[in-house]
């Protein structure tokens, strides 16, 4: 998650929401985390519960229900003011069309104090960086049901594409890696998941069903919806080490949509 220039405020975000992904995948029942990582640090102060802003806890257990009082955007990033209950805070969001008014639904969330917008010359006293927010339940029958196709992490079913001429199928690529190994090449794929603008770039997960299951993540600045069939040409690393347990033994880099 044409970025390279990115603002300050908006830096943060995905900083922040990076180190919160990584936090919370060590906790099956994530809490509130308060992060205190300053612009240009390479490491998240220590991440603490807080009593005195709205708990947020795994989506399977707790939802939040909010009401948009306002609406401030950027260019990646949607920055909203709310209301649930008899409290009143601001949330940042990856850049989404928001109604004035209606409710929404999220859970989870990075606490974040005296966040700096360079964009809007202004301090929010505290905020919360969220992945996502939803028009619907996330815990209602139907609706978790479409939740899960349209925004969960990854997809269902079967995959079958049809690979763009001049792009490698997945199980060629992975099964002879080496030879491509800091080569530039072309993939096609569906995307079965996508991660908004950590480090600054898209994490984007494909599958092209040339061997079930195998999954190719490909980091971008280029923006993909889930269950779009793209085409990427990148860089093939291996073996890569990004810290924090997070290796991946073949990944694309730097990679513009075709």
């Amino acid at each position: 998650m044409k970025f390279s220039s990115m603002k300050t405020g908006t830096s943060i975000i995905g900083i922040s929401l990076f180190i919160y992904f990584l936090i919370a995948s060590c906790h099956p029942k994530p809490k509130l985390y308060e992060g205190d990582m300053m612009v240009g640090s390479e490491a998240a102060g220590h991440a603490h519960e807080t009593s005195d802003m709205p708990a947020m806890e795994d989506k399977s257990i707790h939802q939040h229900e909010v009401i948009v009082q306002e609406v401030l955007h950027t260019d990646k990033y949607s920055y909203l003011n709310v209301t649930e209950k008899d409290k009143k805070y601001w949330i940042a969001i990856p850049r989404k069309e928001i109604e004035i008014g209606s409710t929404y639904y999220y859970s989870g969330g990075l606490l974040k104090r005296n966040f700096e917008s360079k964009e809007y010359n202004r301090v929010f006293e505290t905020i919360y960086l969220v992945s996502d927010i939803h028009n619907h339940s996330l815990n209602s029958g139907a609706s978790q049901a479409k939740t899960t196709h349209e925004h969960s992490t990854h997809t269902h079913g079967k995959i079958e594409v049809q690979v763009a001429e001049g792009s490698i199928p997945l199980s060629e690529l992975f099964k002879d890696r080496t030879k491509y190994q800091g080569k530039v090449v072309q993939v096609t794929g569906q995307c079965v998941k996508v991660n908004p603008m950590i480090m600054g770039r898209n994490w984007v997960h494909i599958q092209d069903g040339s061997n079930e299951g195998l999954d190719l993540t490909v980091t971008t600045t280029e923006n993909v919806e889930l269950n779009e069939v793209v085409s990427f040409e990148g860089v093939i690393a291996l073996n890569k080490d990004f810290g924090a347990g997070y290796k991946y033994e073949i990944i694309m880099e730097q990679a513009t949509l075709k």
